[in-house]
C-alpha cells in the first residue's frame, strides 16, 4: 500500500479527472475538433479555411501487485496534431499524427520471477512488440477523404472509428485507428444507415499499421481450448472486415440498435440494443437491453484448428441490461451480463474494449464463456467541471482450468473503480486533468498458483493523466 499512498499525494497536486473512456455511443472525437460546413471551388480556400487541432498528454501508471509478486510503474508523455480542411465540391481531407516519447520507468521487460509472466498495464503506453527497450514513438493516425452528403457522409482512408466491436479503447496514449471506408446516411429524422468495410488496423499500444490478420495476436494470446498457449499468432488468415448499423432514434428518449460484423473466415457478430428514458412520473429513470450472438466463419482463421483463432464449436450467446436513475447531479445504474456456455466470446483485443453495459476500465470478459457479471455505478456530475464515479462490480467466471471458456485464467473476482475528472477554466481552458483507482480482489479458486494472480486480481491499480486540447 505504500504506493497508494505515494499516488495519494500526487494525484492531490493536480485535481481531479477527464473520463478514461469515450462512450461507444459517441463520435470518435478524441482531438475536440469540428469539421468546418464551408464549401469553396478554389482548392487553396479549403486549406486556408482548414481547421488545426492539437493535443499534449501525459500518463502516469502504476500496478501493486500482492505481496511477493512484481511491481510496475511507467511515465509517458506525448504530443499531436490534427489538421482537417474545409470543404472543395463536397470533399474534404484529414490527417493526423502523435509523437509519444517513454519518461521515468520501472524495467518494463522484467519478468516476475515467480510467475514468469511479464508487465501487462504500462508497456501499453508504448509499443507492446518492444523486444528489451522503450523507445520513441511516432504514428501517422489519420489520413483520410471524405465526401459530404446533405444527410451524410463516405470516408476513405486511415480514421477513427468508434462501434461497440471495433472502438477507440482510449485508455493509454493513443486510440485504435482502422483503415478503410465508413458511410453514415440519414434517412429522415429518425432513421439512420451506417457500414463499412476495413482492411487494417493500428492497434492502441503500437507504432504500426497490420492487416487485420496481422493485428490479432500482438496482445496476450492466451491459451487453447487444450490449456497450451494459444498459437493462432502470424497464422490467421482473414483479409476483411464488414460491418453495418441500423438505428432507430424516434426522439431523444427511445433508441433502437442492430449492428452486424462479419470478419472473414473468422466470425459473424450480431448485436440489438434497446434503449428508453421515461417522462412524466418516471423522469430520470432509464433502462436498456441487449442481446447479442456470435458464431464461427470459415474455419475460425487457420484450417489447422490448433492454430486458428476461433476454436469455439457452437453459437455464443450474450444478453445484458441496464436499469438507472438520473436526477439533480446524480446518476446511478445496475447492469448485469450473462455470457453462456457454448463457448468463449472471442473479439481481438487489439481491435476494441466490450460493449457490455458492465464493462469497466482495466479488464474485461472477452475470451471467456459461461460468466456472469454485476455492477453498480454512481456519479456525481454537478457541477459539469467535476465528475466524480464509483463503480463496484462482480463478475462470475470460469474456472481458471476450463479452458474451452476461459482463454486467459482470470478467476473469479470483485472490482472497483474511482474515477475523478475536472475540466479547467479560464486561463487554464483546454486542460483536463484525471486519476484513476482501480481494485480488483480474488473471489475463485486459484489452485496455489500466483500465475492466476498476477496482473489479474489482488491487484491495485493507478493512473494519473493529464490532457491539453487546442
Amino acid at each position: 500500500m505504500k504506493y497508494f499512498i505515494v499516488f495519494l499525494l500526487f494525484i492531490g497536486t493536480v485535481s481531479h479527472i477527464f473520463a478514461q473512456h469515450q462512450d461507444l455511443s459517441e463520435k470518435p472525437n478524441i482531438w475536440n475538433n469540428i469539421s468546418s460546413k464551408r464549401d469553396s471551388s478554389i482548392i487553396l480556400n479549403a486549406f486556408k479555411f482548414g481547421q488545426i487541432n492539437g493535443h499534449f498528454r501525459y500518463f502516469f501508471s502504476l500496478t501493486d501487485n500482492a505481496k511477493t509478486l512484481r511491481d510496475y510503474y511507467a511515465e509517458a508523455i506525448g504530443g499531436g496534431l490534427r489538421f482537417e480542411s474545409a470543404q472543395f465540391y463536397n470533399f474534404n481531407i484529414a490527417v493526423s499524427g502523435f509523437y509519444i516519447f517513454p519518461l521515468k520507468s520501472a524495467n518494463l521487460f522484467e519478468k516476475d520471477a515467480i510467475t514468469g509472466q511479464g508487465n501487462r498495464y504500462e508497456i501499453g503506453l508504448f509499443d507492446v512488440n518492444a523486444i528489451d527497450q522503450l523507445e520513441e514513438i511516432n504514428r501517422l493516425e489519420e489520413f483520410f477523404v471524405q465526401y459530404n452528403l446533405k444527410k451524410g457522409f463516405v470516408k476513405f482512408g486511415r480514421q477513427l472509428l468508434n462501434t461497440p466491436f471495433i472502438n477507440l479503447q482510449d485508455g493509454r496514449m493513443r486510440p485504435t485507428a482502422v483503415q478503410g471506408f465508413w458511410t453514415e446516411y440519414k434517412l429522415n429524422t429518425s432513421h439512420q444507415l451506417s457500414g463499412g468495410w476495413i482492411n487494417a488496423i493500428a492497434p492502441r499500444s503500437t507504432k504500426d499499421w497490420f492487416s487485420n490478420a496481422e493485428s490479432i495476436g500482438l496482445y496476450s494470446v492466451g491459451v487453447d481450448i487444450s490449456g497450451k498457449k494459444s498459437a493462432y499468432k502470424g497464422q490467421v488468415a482473414s483479409d476483411w472486415v464488414g460491418m453495418f448499423n441500423y438505428k432507430y432514434a424516434k426522439d431523444k428518449n427511445f433508441q433502437f440498435d442492430v449492428w452486424y460484423m462479419y470478419t472473414e473466415n473468422i466470425s459473424h457478430n450480431l448485436l440489438t440494443q434497446w434503449e428508453k428514458k421515461l417522462t412524466s412520473r418516471w423522469k430520470g429513470l432509464y433502462y436498456g437491453v441487449q442481446v447479442a450472438s456470435q458464431w464461427k466463419s470459415g474455419n475460425g482463421g487457420n484450417i489447422d484448428p490448433t492454430l486458428a483463432y476461433n476454436q469455439n464449436n457452437r453459437p455464443v450467446y450474450i444478453f445484458g441490461a441496464q436499469i438507472g436513475y438520473k436526477k439533480g447531479g446524480f446518476n446511478q445504474s445496475l447492469s448485469i451480463n450473462r455470457i453462456n456456455s457454448g463457448g468463449k466470446y472471442l473479439m481481438p483485443r487489439e481491435w476494441g474494449r466490450d460493449y457490455f453495459y458492465t464493462f469497466m476500465p482495466r479488464e474485461r470478459n472477452e475470451g471467456f464463456g459461461d460468466t456472469k457479471s454485476a455492477v453498480y455505478k454512481i456519479q456525481y456530475l454537478k457541477p459539469k467541471k467535476f465528475q466524480t464515479t464509483l463503480s463496484v462490480g462482480y463478475f462470475s467466471m470460469p474456472d481458471v482450468k476450463n479452458f474451452a471458456l476461459n482463454k486467459y485464467g482470470l478467476p473469479t473476482y470483485g472490482q472497483l473503480n474511482v474515477d475523478f475528472r475536472y475540466y479547467f477554466k479560464g486561463a487554464l481552458s483546454g486542460l483536463e486533468s484525471q486519476a484513476l483507482y482501480v481494485y480488483k480482489k480474488n473471489i475463485g479458486d486459484t489452485y496455489d498458483d500466483s500465475k492466476y494472480i498476477f496482473n489479474k486480481t489482488d491487484v491495485h491499480l493507478f493512473n494519473l493523466v493529464l490532457n491539453f486540447k487546442f
